[in-house]
């Protein structure tokens, strides 16, 4: 993709399968087939959003990699052992634009239009926050150049951002950029509000577990 004025680079972080999702009450191999589809969604829809020039993925994970590779993305190595916040660095050093953002791997129920609304106001600032619907994490980190890109991802980390300088944009972000998935009845609140295709795959296995 050629780098155009204004748009964005998302970085998208995808750690292991199997360890994915830990708090949702399944076993390893539906956590990990659900964990695949939502950020299959997530960067399909980030792919959608006219403010996105590149997407690219931070994985180790060969189940990931392997559903991912088939879309319009940049896929690199994860950093062994070093963290999510040194797995963003990494992956914004490839970044083919200036705006650099990090999105959640987990909201599949992202629209493309809704990112758009956002990014287009984060490029108003030089870095910019979206927290989780809980509040205390964050989905979105947008910086308006690189060397503004300090993730600092962890306990907290919206509080954490907005220490570093981002303005908080919380307040006018859609709940499907805030809507990420931790627990059963996260998945259930996603559900409601919409979710991808390859998400709605994934449930079909799982429709006992939502019945309860």
């Amino acid at each position: 993709m050629t780098q155009q004025a204004g748009r964005w680079s998302l970085i998208v972080p995808v750690k292991r399968v199997e360890i994915a999702k830990t708090r949702l009450a399944l076993d390893v191999a539906t956590r990990a087939s659900l964990a695949v589809a939502m950020a299959v969604d997530t960067v399909s829809a980030a792919l959608d959003s006219s403010s996105v020039a590149a997407v690219v993925v931070v994985t180790d994970d060969e189940r990931a990699r392997a559903a991912l590779e088939g879309l319009d993305v940049t896929i690199v190595a994860d950093v062994p052992d070093a963290g999510l916040n040194a797995a963003l660095a990494h992956g914004s050093a490839v970044a083919p634009t200036s705006r650099v953002a990090a999105l959640s791997s987990d909201l599949p129920s992202l629209k493309g239009d809704d990112l758009s609304l956002v990014l287009t106001e984060a490029g108003r600032h030089d870095q910019a926050v979206i927290a989780d619907v809980a509040g205390t994490g964050t989905t979105l980190l947008c910086a308006g150049r690189s060397d503004l890109f300090v993730p600092r991802f962890g306990v907290a980390s919206r509080a954490a951002h907005v220490a570093g300088g981002a303005v908080d944009l919380t307040t006018v972000a859609p709940e499907s950029i805030r809507r990420d998935v931790d627990s059963v009845d996260d998945l259930r609140a996603a559900i409601a509000l919409g979710v991808g295709q390859a998400t709605r795959d994934a449930l079909d296995v799982m429709s006992v577990v939502l019945d309860g």
